[in-house]
């Protein structure tokens, strides 16, 4: 049998000869924030231009704020205020007994009160992308639009995938509290404070990091808990203006799905990127540029105060 941590570091070396991001040096730092009455989460907060809009990304499953956002943060701080942060269960995020999605959408409107700003963009990469949408949905004064990456509106449309998710779903279920156990134990061995820097040439062993911050019996309960997602019934209630940035290889969320999503939204603009599930990271060359555009494209439609429509 494969050693995970052997297996997760080729994947990582592999990651650094094939990602065209450039090694830099280091990465803006952040802090570990307290949520009252929620917990504590590692928030990092890029001032931009003085003015600008408040830009909030969410990550991938398995993922953190950093290892899904670092390739366009210099690019996206030169236009907004950034604010990246561990969702819960992830890094160094919030540890709860259950893992919810609605608590995470609520997360986002707790570290918005906490860095003291009213309305915000939000902008999700696939997990990151669901909690937006539901962000969204309950919080509309907060979020001003939103931008979805190779983000899902709903799952277990076919056999597979019910099989797949009611899986993780018992698994979830019987394990839970253990995981919840485990999880704890894995983060309390964490650093306080990540080091985000590295060497030259050593990106893939910051990534690697970043990577396994986040325990695997933590994600066994995510992914059953993401996998009874469905927004299908409030998704064309959606008043903000929203950019559906669509990966156009992704073999993890079919792309007619991402399409079906973009259609129900009303006023929804849709850019394309050619790369996979990954392409955050592995086609950032491609994929920086497009979000860029969508952010910046839905930023405009927030300014002129036009509805989602563009009536």
């Amino acid at each position: 049998m494969t050693n995970p941590d052997r297996g997760a570091a080729m994947a990582m070396r592999w990651f650094g000869r094939r990602t065209r991001v450039p090694d830099i040096a280091e990465v803006p730092g952040g802090r570990l924030v307290d949520l009252p009455g929620r917990g504590r989460t590692y928030v990092v907060d890029i001032p931009g231009p003085a003015g600008a809009p408040t830009l909030v990304l969410l990550h991938a499953t398995a993922c953190t704020g950093y290892l899904t956002w670092f390739p366009a943060l210099d690019a996206l701080a030169e236009r907004f205020r950034v604010i990246v942060f561990d969702q819960r269960w992830h890094g160094r995020g919030i540890r709860s007994p259950r893992f919810s999605v609605e608590d995470c959408a609520d997360d986002v409107v707790a570290v918005l009160d906490a860095v003291g700003v009213e309305r915000a963009i939000c902008a999700g990469y696939s997990l990151g992308g669901v909690v937006g949408l539901l962000a969204a949905h309950r919080h509309p004064d907060r979020v001003s639009g939103l931008v979805l990456c190779a983000t899902p509106y709903r799952f277990q449309e076919k056999l597979r995938e019910r099989a797949f998710h009611l899986t993780f779903g018992a698994l979830a279920d019987a394990f839970g509290p253990y995981a919840f156990q485990r999880a704890e134990l894995y983060h309390e061995r964490l650093p306080e404070l990540p080091d985000h820097t590295w060497p030259p040439g050593r990106l893939e062993r910051w990534a690697l990091a970043e990577f396994r911050s986040t325990s695997g019996w933590a994600l066994a309960q995510v992914i059953a808990e993401v996998g009874r997602f469905d927004s299908t019934p409030w998704l064309a209630d959606l008043k903000m203006p929203t950019a559906v940035v669509i990966t156009t290889r992704d073999r993890a969320i079919p792309v007619y799905r991402q399409l079906e999503m973009a259609t129900l939204i009303p006023g929804a603009t849709i850019h394309l990127v050619k790369g996979g599930h990954a392409s955050c990271v592995l086609a950032a060359d491609r994929f920086v540029p497009v979000l860029l555009d969508a952010c910046a494209a839905v930023a405009a439609r927030v300014a002129s105060g036009k509805p989602a429509t563009g009536e």
